[in-house]
């Protein structure tokens, strides 16, 4: 029914199939039951939960009980349906998996992308970023560094041309979205 739809279709015969197999690198979605041979629907959601770029999980079942359903959303699964399944209603949760993929996918090319530029900076420019997230001025920047004013404006200037950064703000908001710790200011 869904290759009949249009989409590419990888069907695997149990959950161990699945994770031992190459997948494809684009844009997709995981269709699972709940029981299934060897590990369940439900084992193999927690299996994939430590996986960074995991697919969207639609379960699909004749088995689903409440506290199945709801330990399956709270983990993260776009829809549960049960069987037999209306096409339209597997079709849109198909298509808001997608969209929730593309969403994920974009996120992350962020990401990456912003660890990038923050990696192109030098360790001085690092030192003086991790400082201005905290809120210091140039002159209380200068003084943990143990550098001068002049110093911190021009490390300062350098790293805002190389992450692209026009305001305090904007920085705060790149490297939280990396994961950049600010640092620990020194006491006098």
């Amino acid at each position: 029914m869904i290759r009949a739809a249009g989409w590419q279709v990888e069907a695997f015969g149990s959950a161990t199939e699945f994770l031992g197999a190459e997948h494809l690198r684009g844009p997709g979605c995981i269709v699972l039951d709940v029981q299934m041979p060897g590990m369940t629907g439900p084992e193999l959601q927690e299996a994939l939960s430590g996986v960074e770029d995991c697919l969207p999980i639609i379960f699909l079942s004749a088995h689903g009980d409440v506290p199945t359903t709801a330990k399956a959303m709270k983990k993260g699964a776009v829809d549960f349906l049960t069987k037999p399944v209306d096409s339209e209603d597997l079709f849109a949760a198909i298509r808001a998996s997608l969209a929730k993929d593309a969403e994920s996918r974009e996120a992350r090319a962020r990401v990456a992308s912003t660890r990038e530029r923050i990696a192109a900076l030098t360790p001085r420019e690092h030192d003086v970023m991790t400082y201005v997230i905290t809120g210091m001025l140039n002159k209380q920047i200068a003084t943990q560094l143990g550098i001068s004013v002049e110093t911190v404006k021009i490390h300062r200037g350098r790293m805002s041309t190389k992450l692209g950064t026009k305001s305090v703000v904007d920085l705060l908001r790149l490297a939280e979205g990396a994961g950049v710790k600010p640092a620990t200011p020194k006491k006098p």
